[in-house]
């Protein structure tokens, strides 16, 4: 009974440290999708320009998609920080869809691209690993 009790404690543990994790990280995420997209919507000198990309949008619309979703993954990184179920399910779809919109803009801003995708990739892993207590 009391390894029992060890392993459940265990788990509690890890699954706390991984939704805070990533809380944090979506947290961090969101603030700095909120400055890339002030950069996007002030169309400032940071992007690169590619003419014959089959996604491209205006820099503005990108910038507004940023600061939007940003904003977005913010609230649901500190809603995260309360154990929520609806936080946690939030927390995987909006950092999916932002997965695919840093996927997209990738021939503006590269190299923050591929650090956007595998920040939102550690927090769908960090918020997917987790088993619900009930299980």
């Amino acid at each position: 009974m009391t390894t029992m009790h060890t392993q459940t404690r265990r788990h509690d543990a890890l699954a706390s440290g991984l939704v805070t994790f990533a809380a944090v990280m979506l947290l961090v995420a969101g603030i700095l999708d909120i400055f890339r997209g002030i950069m996007g919507i002030a169309e400032d000198d940071v992007f690169v320009t590619t003419p014959e990309y089959i996604f491209r949008f205006d820099l503005t619309t990108w910038g507004w998609l940023h600061l939007a979703f940003g904003v977005l993954a913010a609230i649901v990184g500190v809603g995260l920080l309360r154990p929520s179920m609806w936080a946690r399910v939030a927390g995987v779809g909006l950092a999916a869809i932002l997965l695919v919109i840093n996927f997209l803009s990738l021939p503006y801003y590269p190299v923050w691209s591929i650090v956007g995708i595998a920040m939102y990739a550690f927090i769908i892993w960090a918020l997917c690993t987790v088993r619900s207590p009930d299980s």
